[in-house]
């Protein structure tokens, strides 16, 4: 997006900041049963941890469905890169569960990016970020 209609969207990738300091910030984001967080934009590579199991699905800003799935088993870690090309397209997340759940976003605030592109997710296994039109991670 650019121009002067451009909207702003957070870049806090959670609801609360539970840690910052010049290299990292910390975030989590706890989403009640079937709640959800809105559009925000991440800017920095970052690692997501869960702590516990959950099922979120992420909608793009533009997109009439929410094609990105998220599913985590206890422990599940995920590292996105952003790159230095621009912010991630705005998303908004929602709880797939009937209770609560909880995750965290590190932000690596401290280093440029060593890639100029988005790249897919990697994982530890213990989970997926799947798009669901291609099958593949997002």
């Amino acid at each position: 997006m650019s121009g002067s209609s451009e909207q702003a969207y957070t870049t806090n990738p959670g609801d609360t900041l539970v840690f910052e300091n010049e290299r990292v910030r910390v975030w989590s984001m706890t989403l009640p049963p079937h709640g959800m967080y809105d559009f925000h934009q991440h800017r920095h590579d970052h690692i997501i941890i869960w702590p516990d199991t959950g099922t979120v699905e992420a909608q793009e800003l533009g997109d009439s469905d929410w094609p990105l799935q998220q599913t985590a088993e206890r422990g599940y870690v995920a590292f996105k890169t952003v790159g230095t090309g621009g912010p991630m397209t705005p998303h908004r997340i929602r709880n797939l569960e009937d209770r609560e759940v909880t995750h965290y976003v590190v932000e690596l605030i401290s280093e440029t990016s060593p890639s100029s592109e988005q790249l897919p997710v990697v994982t530890n296994g213990r989970g997926s970020a799947l798009d669901t039109r291609t099958g593949k991670p997002y």
